[in-house]
């Protein structure tokens, strides 16, 4: 199966893709594209902009695209990135969207999952560190909260299965492994 794991900054998502590739045997990780772009030696603003969100946009997809293992795990995939995008724009006055080639690549690239489980926030939080950009982490949390349970974008109709997980860290590990199943 190929898996995504999706939500806000400070969710947990790498935390669940460790836990799950630690618990599943057979699972290969793949690391945000942040990280993967940072590798290459690019050069990232100095915090979240509209040009640097559609890098790792366009990352994630040729990630998705790219890759073809099955037994497979992502954190982040491009649903991520359109959370980000929308809300960082709104903040700055705009309304961004995807042009129409940029948005058949991201059908494409969600086409290739079978699940994205999806790491909301919880309340109270359970990160104890000072997180940056709270306002920037609860908007897109509530953003990428509507875009899954309503698929108001109509990304997910004919795409990927969506998982909420919640709970503890073996929890959530279980609800994955738990929709592998069924």
């Amino acid at each position: 199966m190929r898996i995504a794991v999706t939500g806000t900054h400070g969710s947990g998502k790498t935390t669940l893709v460790e836990d799950f590739v630690a618990a599943t045997p057979g699972y290969e990780a793949v690391p945000e594209p942040y990280w993967l772009l940072a590798q290459q030696g690019v050069v990232f603003a100095d915090g979240p902009s509209v040009v640097d969100l559609e890098e790792q946009l366009k990352q994630s997809c040729a990630l998705l695209l790219a890759t073809s293992e099955t037994n497979v795990i992502f954190d982040r995939c491009p649903l991520d990135f359109l959370g980000y995008l929308e809300v960082l724009s709104a903040a700055e006055g705009f309304e961004w969207s995807p042009d129409g080639k940029l948005l058949k690549r991201i059908e494409d690239a969600l086409a290739t999952l079978d699940l994205v489980a999806f790491v909301p926030l919880k309340s109270p939080d359970e990160i104890a560190v000072a997180i940056e950009y709270p306002k920037l982490r609860k908007r897109v949390d509530a953003r990428l909260k509507t875009m899954l349970r309503e698929d108001d974008l109509g990304l997910l109709a004919d795409g990927p299965r969506v998982v909420e997980v919640s709970g503890t860290r073996e929890q959530r590990v279980r609800q994955v492994t738990g929709e592998l199943a069924g």
